[in-house]
């Protein structure tokens, strides 16, 4: 049976609802189902190109190590990325102090890609590989649509939240 997640922006007031891809990423949908709800601050990439993420504590114990992973994705894709704390805490990203990004611990990134032509590369670390383990399959264009006011307006105060979906 199909297990399903809702992503929300919540300032903009904007969901989307996600199916896992057990199939595909067994230990990456249990760690993350185990996990939920996860919510904290909402950014956009520089990088990667139509993507909207937040950070928020490791969760996954034992990590899900690499499964269905990819460096290209695509509209719909959801990932999760587990980070190091030197991988992301470089003052230059632009993180806030209190960010996830500059804990001691690492971070988990959890995000949503919403547009085609990503690519997971980042400067300093260069691919940045990451699990798919879910596709979103009700909302794509209003959560792009709010994805895009996020980049030509701005992230702050906006936060993106995953929930078990009923």
């Amino acid at each position: 049976m199909a297990r399903y997640i809702t992503i929300t922006l919540d300032k903009r007031g904007v969901s989307c609802r996600a199916r896992l891809l057990d199939d595909e990423a067994p230990r990456t949908c249990k760690a993350v189902w185990d996990a939920l709800p996860q919510s904290s601050s909402a950014y956009h990439a520089k990088y990667a190109r139509n993507e909207v993420y937040t950070l928020v504590p490791p969760f996954a114990d034992p990590k899900p190590g690499r499964e269905n992973p990819t460096i290209t994705p695509i509209p719909g894709d959801v990932v999760y990325f587990g980070f190091e704390a030197w991988e992301i805490g470089n003052p230059a990203y632009g993180y806030d102090d209190d960010s996830e990004a500059h804990s001691d611990q690492g971070a988990t990134d959890l995000a949503i890609f919403y547009g085609r032509n990503n690519l997971l590369i980042n400067g300093d670390a260069g691919w940045v590989p990451g699990n798919v383990f879910a596709t979103i399959e009700e909302g794509l264009p209003e959560i792009a649509a709010a994805a895009q006011d996020l980049w030509l307006r701005g992230v702050e105060g906006e936060t993106l939240s995953f929930a078990r979906a009923e």
